[in-house]
């Protein structure tokens, strides 16, 4: 009888637990330790908003986007036809994430901004890492993360303009891998440096680690291609104040500029593109699925970059960045 009430008492503690902190599709918000400095107010939520912050007085992804959500979004991920199955998870993305949230990103203005910013992100990976295709099963639009790398590179896109800043390792091919992929020995190199990572000489990494792929996508959303330029953070989240020449090129805060930011004149300013189109349509079913609704997008010149002017031109030496 004893050995009985023991593991009805063990079993109601579990329960108690697993109540209390949410389970894992729950928001398990952080009472977060708060601190006036200059009048300004600071915070610290511990390992997903690590340092003080104002951000960090804000809600964290996992508050508002669980596990489930993450699973609704890329569903066929792990399908056996994906390319990418068992790579991609929600912990490895919150992970990344983490590093990033005391900045701004997924914690910036209330709590509607904020998801809108995730699903923004996430539209990017979504559409850069898909195998769906019209008649695909679930749509082309659930077919996300299926990639984690190019399957069949034609090339080893090494770029010998910088053989003395980024010289390319013997053997090493800079193809494209990751959530937002990474091509050439440049951009290795210089995203390497900013996570301090060895990528130049170790581009696999990148397919090796899906936190470190995250890492690495959340680092080129958060960060401007050129000095005097915006991040695709900065024109989604409204830091950025279009200048008289920005607004003469049309170009507007919003999730057409982040199109714009982060691939220039592959997509911008070719009117009715396709991949400007694919990347937004996996915006809009994000929103949907995260219960936010692609209402809350904006109208039609703030979704596209069809008539704005490029931020930046393609390198002669690529047609991929």
């Amino acid at each position: 009888m004893k050995a009985t009430n023991c593991v009805l008492a063990t079993m109601a503690l579990l329960i108690l637990v697993v109540v209390v902190n949410g389970g894992d599709d729950q928001p398990s918000s952080v009472k977060p330790l708060v601190k006036i400095v200059k009048g300004k107010k600071l915070c610290d939520k511990g390992w997903e908003c690590k340092g003080l912050s104002a951000y960090c007085c804000n809600e964290t992804i996992s508050d508002y986007f669980q596990t489930y959500q993450f699973e609704n979004l890329f569903s066929k991920r792990n399908t056996p036809v994906a390319h990418a199955a068992g790579f991609w998870d929600y912990h490895s993305f919150i992970t990344a994430a983490a590093v990033y949230q005391p900045h701004g990103f997924g914690t910036t203005g209330g709590k509607l901004k904020a998801q809108k910013e995730v699903a923004a992100f996430l539209g990017h990976v979504g559409s850069k890492t898909s195998c769906g295709y019209g008649v695909a099963t679930g749509g082309p639009l659930a077919w996300g993360l299926c990639y984690n790398k190019e399957m069949s590179p034609s090339k080893l896109y090494c770029d010998d303009y910088y053989k003395y800043t980024y010289p390319c390792t013997p053997g090493a091919s800079y193809h494209g891998r990751g959530a937002l992929p990474i091509y050439w020995n440049y951009n290795y190199g210089k995203t390497g440096e900013a996570l301090k990572v060895d990528l130049l000489n170790h581009p696999e990494y990148i397919e090796n680690n899906a936190t470190l792929a995250f890492q690495a996508a959340i680092w080129k959303w958060m960060t401007p291609e050129k000095k005097n330029q915006p991040s695709a953070h900065d024109v989604f989240v409204g830091n950025w104040k279009p200048t008289k020449n920005d607004t003469l090129s049309k170009r507007v805060p919003g999730f057409g500029a982040t199109i714009n930011v982060l691939y220039g004149d592959q997509a911008c300013g070719k009117g009715d593109d396709e991949s400007m189109n694919n990347v937004i349509s996996h915006y809009l079913y994000y929103l949907d699925l995260m219960g936010v609704g692609r209402e809350e997008a904006g109208p039609h010149e703030v979704l596209s970059c069809a008539e704005q002017v490029p931020f930046n031109q393609a390198a002669p030496s690529s047609s991929s960045s």
